[in-house]
């Protein structure tokens, strides 16, 4: 058996993850990144199986658990869970929605806590095969319930579309986006309209259209349905969206703005969209934007204060630190200190190419423009072109 597939067994001493045994058998396969086909061909049962047995809408046979136990090396853990399911079991057989939607809420964040560490292609298909269980559990849900399966499923289809931007895909990620508007509608709540028109706008961004990307986040800030959460990311893309153009100015009154929504937002316990603001850094964000407007030496100084003076917001955030420390080498380089710059790309390189992150490798891309215009030792010159060779992916 391949090491990865005990990594969740009792031969290595670790918990099954907490949930009924769908929610289980759902986050044992996100933390491989196999898909529901994946796993149906290592257990040896039906897709539909699967789908049936994640969705919480049948109890697994002792047969078909004995199958899964097998194909996740959990020693014995599977079918001691399913014979306890059975014993509390209704009659029918059916699973209450309440607890699946409970469980799938905390696979959402391991798979989240799994892309910000590994990237995309770890938990896409996860993601989508949850989702479809989700949307197709959503119809034969009533009330309450089936609010919260369509919510849910919103949910996991805006992590989608960021997976698809961080993948290189920005048609796919609109795509999932758009799905995420449609189902949260489903489950009466609009501000997933709003928060959409966010993520349009760093879509835009990031395929360069600076234009497009302040007019979403200008929408989306106006949007009836925004809350202080996303007026705040919406004042983040606009004050980006200005340094892009070179407008100090509204550059400065947008990062005003982000910073008042945010100090809304400190104590509320209310569901967000998107990363919680209390992770973004009010002064990298603005080291960010100094770096856009080609203040170098203002940018590297914010970079090297708080990157020196605060951990990472979101331990094992692998992409936001990626991200970030490319960003204070690209400063480091506009001021001449190549030296210095070289050696912070140097140390990120081999996290670049492990979270193969299209947003990230642009960021690498931005150095390397900026490395090229100054002199550089021959051993210099060769770490460049390394950089440019992984930000063309």
């Amino acid at each position: 058996m391949d090491p990865v597939d005990s990594a969740a067994g009792r031969s290595t001493g670790t918990r099954l993850p907490p949930g009924d045994f769908g929610v289980v058998l759902a986050t044992l396969r996100a933390r491989r990144g196999w898909s529901v086909r994946e796993f149906a061909r290592r257990a040896n049962v039906s897709e539909g199986q699967i789908c049936n047995l994640e969705s919480g809408l049948r109890n697994p046979t002792p047969a078909v658990a004995a199958a899964c136990d097998a194909a996740f090396g959990t020693g014995g853990e599977l079918v001691e869970l399913a014979g306890a399911g059975r014993r509390g079991a209704r009659a029918e057989g059916v699973v209450e929605a309440g607890p699946v939607v409970a469980g799938y809420e905390r696979v959402l964040w391991e798979l989240k806590d799994i892309g910000r560490s590994t990237g995309p292609r770890f938990v896409t298909a996860s993601m989508k095969s949850i989702t479809r269980i989700l949307t197709d559990a959503g119809p034969h849900a009533v009330g309450e319930q089936r609010a919260e399966i369509w919510l849910l499923a919103s949910k996991f289809a805006e992590y989608t579309g960021w997976m698809a931007q961080e993948a290189g895909n920005p048609a796919e990620a609109l795509r999932w986006t758009n799905l995420a508007v449609r189902w949260g509608a489903h489950g009466g709540d609009e501000t997933v309209a709003a928060y959409a028109l966010v993520r349009k706008a760093f879509i835009a961004q990031h395929r360069g259209d600076t234009h497009a990307a302040i007019e979403f986040a200008d929408q989306a800030a106006g949007h009836p349905a925004a809350n202080p959460v996303i007026r705040a990311h919406a004042a983040r893309r606009a004050a980006q969206g200005h340094a892009r153009r070179g407008d100090a100015g509204a550059c400065r009154e947008a990062l005003e703005r982000f910073r008042n929504h945010a100090a809304e937002v400190i104590g509320d316990r209310t569901p967000h969209w998107g990363p919680r603001i209390e992770n973004g850094n009010p002064r990298l964000i603005e080291a960010s934007c100094m770096l856009s407007l080609r203040r170098f030496e203002l940018a590297a100084d914010l970079f090297a204060a708080e990157r020196r003076r605060r951990p990472p917001a979101v331990p094992g955030d692998s992409n936001s630190q990626a991200r970030f420390a490319v960003r204070q080498a690209t400063a480091l380089a506009g001021v001449g200190r190549l030296d210095d710059a070289c050696q912070i790309v140097e140390a990120t390189l081999p996290v670049i190419q492990r979270i193969d992150s299209a947003t990230v490798r642009a960021e690498l891309g931005r150095f390397v423009e900026e490395a090229r215009t100054r002199r550089a030792s021959p051993g210099q010159l060769a770490l460049i072109d390394a950089s440019a060779d992984l930000a063309i992916g």
